[in-house]
């Protein structure tokens, strides 16, 4: 019973998981359009119709790669800021370090929509609104404070034994950080990168603010579409829905023997 009692547990609590999951899917399996309130996770009727229609609309391959484009670079714009700033935060000591700590922290207690008058002001002055640019920049600005104390976290955790001897060789500051630091940074980079490609792949609020032109949409507005005024067609937002989750679902499996380390290496230190 001991060892019974614990996989039970677990058991129902997956089951408990799964089952939106489960009722999501069933909705994108389902020929019909109308709202199902059956408790019933499986499908009366298999087709993948909805899936078709999705893929099909005009300009969904354009909007596949403009989501991936913005998440990308977010990706590669937050962590190639954010891996300088930690670095310097770990390893260094001048006036005005904490404050700046403390300043990141607090910038992820309010929402990017608090921002979002001042960024759309911003992005027009500046001539990147309705532009990928423009809101790669919005979303790699609001990652960068995540993904700053997550390195940062991780780089404490490394022995300054390793960059001392790195010193004693003759080695630059740069060429230290480029061979040492980054190569055994590598989960807590695929951990940091990860969650800022998902950031700026589920944003909806921003994008649909920012962007007035359907070659420039990304997905997460295709799906909102689905949703109108007096009805929902919900078989094409759940398939939409489970299309989007499947790229980051395969990013997670990439990535997942770096992110149990990545994850947890860092925690010990602050």
């Amino acid at each position: 019973m001991k060892r019974l009692l614990p996989h039970l547990i677990l058991a129902l609590a997956s089951a408990l998981v799964l089952y939106p999951v489960l009722w999501v899917a069933k909705m994108a399996l389902t020929p019909s359009q109308a709202f199902d309130p059956s408790p019933n996770p499986l499908p009366d009727q298999v087709t993948f119709d909805n899936f078709v229609h999705v893929v099909s609309i005009p300009g969904f391959g354009q909007q596949v790669v403009n989501s991936l484009v913005v998440s990308v670079a977010t990706a590669l714009v937050g962590l190639g800021l954010a891996m300088t700033a930690a670095y310097a935060f770990s390893r260094f000591r001048f006036p005005g370090r904490q404050a700046a700590l403390t300043a990141f922290l607090l910038t992820q207690i309010f929402p990017g929509v608090v921002m979002m008058i001042p960024l759309y002001i911003l992005l027009d002055a500046v001539g990147l609104l309705d532009s990928l640019a423009g809101l790669v920049m919005v979303y790699a600005t609001t990652s960068i404070p995540f993904c700053t104390w997550m390195l940062k976290g991780y780089i404490d955790t490394l022995p300054k034994e390793l960059e001392e001897a790195a010193l004693m060789d003759g080695a630059s500051r740069w060429t230290l950080f480029v061979r040492v630091v980054l190569p055994l940074c590598r989960p807590a980079l695929a951990v940091t990168a990860l969650f800022a490609f998902m950031t700026a792949w589920n944003e909806y609020i921003l994008a649909a603010t920012f962007l007035g032109t359907p070659d420039r949409y990304t997905l997460p507005i295709v799906i909102q579409r689905y949703v109108g005024e007096h009805g929902t067609d919900w078989g094409y937002f759940a398939a939409g829905s489970i299309l989007t989750s499947t790229v980051v679902m395969a990013l997670f499996f990439v990535l997942q023997k770096h992110l149990v380390s990545g994850l947890t290496a860092g925690s010990v230190k602050g």
